[in-house]
């Protein structure tokens, strides 16, 4: 049976202490995008991380077993390609949310389990299996305390609109009012949209550089913006980039 003759113990230690590596910084660098609250978190970098370590450890182990054949590995490389495929029709973008990277990251994960299988190195994907597995469960709780904690502006990626709701006729001066207000604030307009609301009014859109803003100085600046006559409202919010 090939998979009782390709079982290695030194071989099977070494694959577990790639895997432990891999997900231990993997967990790291993903614990940094956790906190900070964007899209790939915690868990998809740490399946993803263990999920390269599968497979580079199939193609080291492979190549060692077939003494250097290329037909194994071709093979493999097939299957990474394959799943990468499959899991971009996991992934759905709605508007500026982003779902389905994590089960991607798993996708690909199962993948280099099966792909042990079909290798028949047992040992190595029980361990892939076990390594994926404790990626989506021991460290759920970990995600879901981070994502109930309120976003920190000092250290969160945020985005940040001001709004401006005032007279359709005062919208150009309006609009040169608020882009000056910002600039003297030091916090400058990236992109300054205006459309219809209502039949008399234009809402005002400012979108600002990402940045750390103080929520103090910017209501300060609509303050002053409410200040002028043709203003009937300025407000401003963020949300995680």
């Amino acid at each position: 049976m090939e998979a009782l003759q390709y079982f290695s113990a030194v071989s099977l230690l070494n694959t577990f202490v790639s895997l432990a590596a891999a997900f231990v910084l993997g967990a790291l660098i993903g614990l940094e995008r956790q906190v900070r609250q964007r899209t790939a978190g915690l868990r998809t970098n740490t399946l993803v991380a263990v999920g390269a370590s599968i497979f580079v450890s199939l193609g080291s182990r492979l190549f060692e077993i077939h003494g250097g054949s290329q037909g194994a590995l071709q093979i493999v490389a097939y299957v990474v390609s394959g799943i990468g495929f499959l899991g971009a029709g996991a992934i759905m973008k709605e508007g500026a949310n982003i779902t389905g990277l994590n089960t991607a990251a798993t996708l690909w994960g199962s993948g280099a389990v099966g792909a042990c299988c079909g290798a028949s190195l047992l040992g190595e994907g029980i361990l892939a299996a076990l390594f994926v597995i404790a990626a989506n469960t021991l460290l759920r709780p970990v995600v879901n305390r981070i994502n109930r904690q309120p976003i920190n502006e000092e250290r969160s990626e945020a985005s940040y609109t001001v709004y401006v709701i005032c007279d359709k006729s005062a919208q150009a001066e309006v609009r040169e009012s608020l882009v000056q207000e910002l600039e003297a604030a030091t916090y400058p307009a990236r992109d300054v949209h205006q459309h219809s609301f209502g039949p008399m009014d234009t809402e005002i859109e400012a979108v600002l550089y990402a940045t750390a803003v103080n929520a103090e100085e910017l209501d300060v600046v609509m303050n002053k913006l409410e200040t002028v006559p043709q203003v009937k409202q300025a407000f401003w919010n963020s949300s995680a980039d």
